[in-house]
């Protein structure tokens, strides 16, 4: 599989000194010296710690790649040839004594298939003279790009329970789990990201982050070729379905005896490519798998809108956000598409040429917030290096003339460079290309396909040769596609059964052409719906005359007038397509304002994140004002325009916040600060905000900004900074709170420093063993997530004070019993990744609130009836089993199930407070059992089904998001 991406490497392997990481040290310390500075100035320039920089400087440890970039820009050094030293010196040594003599196993041979079949990538327009070095290995291109993770914070006051972000680097981000679900937008790197991870895994090169999963063998999956060839497969049949050539001699059970030790990385991409009818369907093949082979990895990819959150939230998968490129990131990824450019010219003159486009680029991009946004995918960022290149420093505006243009280069200039008026015996313009392209295209949209079998590729092109007659007497059809898929750069064969295009943009971009020139609006407005054909509909509105684009909005509106279920999505749909219209008629464009307005304001964070993936156009909708609005309606506005980022907005959230109540000014501003200017958001809001609510720290950038806060209370930080980084930047006299996540804290001695400290968070703290250096705190809450394999837990027994346990991580227990603590507890979290049974919970009988994370037996529901003063259970799947619950007040379950419903209403008679969670699997809920409970309130989170009241009264229902009619009642 080759993934479309910009990318570089500045040196050949054989031009690496022995020591890259004493020679990335030495070249760090020159260039200070070079510049006069001293550790204390280059502290502040970057905002680095003092021991990050001690480290870097030393050669102590390889610097992460954006402590590198933040101490080239504070150097003024190209960050280019110093990240290919930190990747040398980051790579893993493979010894030769390691390395098999004699015949090759099986499992050796796949690994080094893997390896060759994955390593290399496709770079657009990377050099349109040489088609062949359009291919660049991935060694040089992989850029590890942020993950977001929207976790449900933990509790400790009103704001602590609402839904907040924790930013990663992949390898980071991936580091423990086991079933990962990567959303990401188009070419925003997903496929790249499970390319690498297939050719680390094997290589056996998995990073340290990554150290769990090492030793196992991958098995990438894409599903646009598996769901052509009928039922999905099974593990015996993986190497068959993608084509390997290898499947013949696979001895009988290999794949099923690898994934049944746990051994087995599958790299399943692209559900948003699997028709809709067809994902539930993909979604039972995956559970199967799961079910089956549960110690193996899974990692799962599609685009945001394809599935709904939860998709596979009953398999305990972690969703994962791909981000969009930071400055740093599109600033590295620039130079990395240059520096291959210039890898593959010899003239001097030209390369002296691709430095001043580089330098120019890179000051364009910075100044250009538009140009910014535009290249905040991998893809638009490598389309945009091309165009810059091709038009000598002269770039598009919008992107659907970014992508007019680029197809122009890929189609014409590639052979008009090359001096050869016929490659191959055919000669095509432009426009015959596109028209031969666009058929191609169009039946891949109305198949909902992204891949094709050869003869049918065939077909479709001698279909259209009768019509095309001087492109049909230069050579057969076979001879056409040849052409169209060795020189368009657009097309390619795969495999040599299957054509598809490089990226699903282009698909999507000529597809919405051609149906716009077939007069298909039935069929467009018919699939407006489907998650697939968003972008086509986008784009078919960009590519219509004036008339055609009024009639598609007017037919789209009067669709979600008429369908209430995909009423939502339509609007919104006509709202964001307004932006690509070039000219559209005044009435037209009032009717979808005046639609997507009577969906505003946003009530929940996913709405606030749909809306804010429309654009700062979306801006306009929103009420400036927060007069006479919900909490839920003020939370979700700001989350809109934060999520939006840009001068418009931050312009909106200064007028909006400015009239903000001072109890509303909390959480979704807190969280918004990363998507802006960080000293200016600090100055202008952050000290202004209520009740000091916990800082969540992401970037250096906001570690420098720290100061202007002080004195901070409660801080969350989520990056990798050490224990002297640590106090440096807070008031320990002050810190109540504090969380810390990352690899470079070695011990907690530090948490000593903070007299008045009460609670702490480690997240992944993987040089943490144990928790003997809190011995006698006044601790009164421990948060754990994601602990070593041989953390001790035994010191939890010294915490006098604790009463609130959090445990996200796996414990070396049998039961409850075991664990270590004191006789205090009042709450109890458990994820889950502890499998440890519950019994001997019923010794602490102060125990009010207890959290589950899965399913409990007859015997731990027994023991859990024994808690005379619990008030509270959480994150159950269900009650099936469960006694009579005289104390319990408020319950959580995934799902109503009718046996559920029937337990609550005869086992937990003074229930106050019931919320259900995800009911993707249910079209009806039945809440008529609860009528008789006459103090019950209940909360659904509802994904699109349907409530039957049957006497339970509607005032004690709260439906989120807030519906604005009545179409939820059954």
């Amino acid at each position: 599989m080759e993934t479309v991406i910009g990318a570089t490497e500045h040196r050949d392997m054989a031009e690496l000194p022995a020591d890259p990481l004493a020679e990335l040290a030495r070249q760090l310390r020159t260039l200070k010296a070079q510049r006069g500075l001293q550790t204390g100035g280059l502290q502040q320039r970057t905002g680095l710690g003092r021991t990050t920089l001690s480290q870097a400087l030393s050669g102590h440890r390889a610097p992460s790649e954006t402590t590198l970039v933040l101490l080239a820009k504070a150097l003024g050094a190209d960050p280019e040839p110093l990240l290919a030293l930190r990747s040398a010196a980051a790579r893993p040594p493979v010894s030769r004594a390691s390395r098999a003599v004699g015949p090759l196993s099986f499992e050796q041979r796949y690994r080094a298939y893997v390896e060759l079949r994955h390593s290399r990538l496709t770079v657009v327009g990377l050099d349109l003279s040489r088609p062949e070095r359009a291919h660049w290995p991935l060694d040089a291109a992989y850029l590890s790009l942020e993950l977001a993770e929207r976790t449900e914070g933990w509790p400790g006051g009103d704001e602590a329970d609402q839904p907040r972000l924790v930013v990663k680097r992949a390898e980071h981000a991936l580091s423990e789990r086991r079933r990962v679900l990567l959303r990401g937008l188009a070419g925003s790197g997903k496929s790249t990201l499970l390319q690498w991870l297939a050719v680390a895994a094997a290589r056996e090169e998995l990073p340290e982050e990554l150290a769990d999963w090492r030793g196992r063998i991958p098995f990438v999956l894409p599903l646009r070729s598996l769901v052509r060839r009928g039922p999905l497969p099974a593990p015996q049949e993986f190497l068959a379905a993608v084509g390997t050539p290898l499947a013949s001699s696979q001895p009988e059970g290999w794949a099923e005896g690898v994934l049944a030790r746990g051994e087995g990385l599958v790299l399943v991409d692209g559900i948003d490519e699997v028709p809709q009818g067809q994902r539930s369907v993909t979604r039972d093949w995956l559970e199967e798998l799961l079910a089956a082979y549960q110690d193996s990895v899974f990692v799962v990819t599609t685009r945001p809108s394809a599935v709904p959150e939860g998709w596979l939230g009953a398999s305990r998968f972690t969703e994962l956000t791909v981000r969009p490129m930071s400055a740093a990131d599109i600033g590295v990824f620039v130079g990395r598409w240059h520096a291959a450019a210039r890898r593959g010219t010899e003239s001097a003159e030209e390369q002296r040429h691709l430095h001043e486009l580089e330098s120019a680029l890179r000051m364009t991009v910075r100044a250009q917030r538009d140009l910014a946004q535009l290249s905040s995918t991998p893809l638009m960022c490598a389309l945009v290096c091309a165009l810059h290149r091709d038009r000598r420093g002269h770039l598009p505006h919008s992107r659907m003339e970014l992508y007019q243009a680029a197809l122009s280069m890929l189609l014409v200039r590639r052979d008009r460079e090359r001096s050869i008026d016929i490659p191959e015996g055919i000669q095509l313009t432009e426009h015959q290309s596109v028209k031969l392209l666009q058929r191609l295209a169009y039946w891949l949209i109305r198949n909902r396909q992204t891949e094709m079998d050869y003869p049918t590729a065939l077909a479709l092109i001698s279909d259209a040769l009768p019509a095309m007659p001087t492109v049909a007497e230069q050579g057969p059809p076979e001879q056409v596609l040849a052409h169209l898929i060795g020189r368009s750069g657009l097309l390619r064969q795969p495999t040599t059964d299957t054509v598809d295009f490089v990226h699903r943009t282009f698909q999507d971009y000529l597809g919405a052409k051609a149906a716009i020139e077939a007069h298909d609006f039935h069929l467009l407005i018919n699939n407006a719906q489907d998650d697939q054909w968003e972008d086509v509909i986008r784009m078919a509105v960009a590519h219509a005359r004036p008339a055609e684009s009024t009639t598609l909005l007017r037919r789209l509106i009067a669709r979600g007038d008429n369908e209430p279920k995909h009423r939502p999505r339509l609007h919104l749909l006509a709202q964001a397509s307004l932006r690509y219209a070039t000219e559209i008629e005044p009435a037209a464009r009032q009717l979808t304002e005046q639609r997507a307005r009577a969906l505003m304001p946003p009530r929940s964070p996913e709405e606030a994140d749909t809306l804010a993936g429309l654009g700062a156009g979306v801006l306009d909708l929103l009420p400036s004002s927060p007069e006479n609005l919900e909490v839920d309606e003020l939370e979700a506005i700001v989350r809109t325009a934060g999520a939006i980022g840009g001068d418009q907005a931050y312009a909106f959230l200064q007028g909006f916040f400015n009239q903000l109540p001072e109890k509303y000014r909390g959480w979704e501003l807190n969280n918004a600060w990363r998507n802006f200017d960080v000293m200016q958001f600090v100055r202008d809001f952050l000290p202004h905000l209520s009740g000091k609510p916990m800082l969540h720290i992401e970037t250096r950038e906001q570690v420098a900004a720290l100061h202007l806060l002080l004195p901070v209370q409660d801080v969350q930080l989520d990056l990798d900074l050490t224990a002297e980084e640590i106090l440096g930047c807070l008031d320990p006299e002050h810190v109540k709170s504090i969380g810390i996540s990352g690899k470079n804290v070695n011990d907690l001695e530090f948490m000593r420093s903070f007299p008045h400290l009460r609670e702490i968070s480690l997240r992944g703290c993987e040089k943490i063993t144990n928790l003997g250096a809190l011995s006698g705190l006044s601790l009164t809450s421990i948060r754990l997530s994601h602990c070593p394999e041989h953390f001790s837990f035994a010191s939890l027994s010294r915490l006098p004070a604790l009463t609130d346990l959090f445990l996200y991580s796996k414990v070396p227990y049998e039961t409850l019993a075991e664990l270590p603590c004191t006789e205090n507890l009042k709450l109890l979290w458990l994820g889950p990744e502890v499998k440890a049974s519950t019994v001997g919970i019923s010794r602490w009988q102060q125990l009010k609130n207890f959290v589950a994370n899965r399913s409990l037996t007859a015997e731990e529901w027994d023991e859990i009836s024994q808690l005379k003063n619990l008030e509270l259970v959480q994150g159950l799947p269900n009650v099936a089993g469960a006694p009579l619950m005289t104390t319990v007040k408020t319950l959580t379950l995934d799902e109503a199930t009718d046996e559920s419903l029937q337990v609550i209403a005869i086992n937990f008679p003074r229930l106050k407070n019931l919320t259900i969670h995800r009911q993707a699997s249910r079209a009806v809920i039945d809440l008529s059992r609860l009528r008789t409970m006459r103090d019950l309130r209940v909360t659904l989170n509802r994904s699109g089904e349907k409530v039957k009241l049957g006497g339970f009264p509607a005032e004690r229902l709260t439906i989120k998001p807030r519906p604005r009619d009545d179409s939820w009642r059954a």
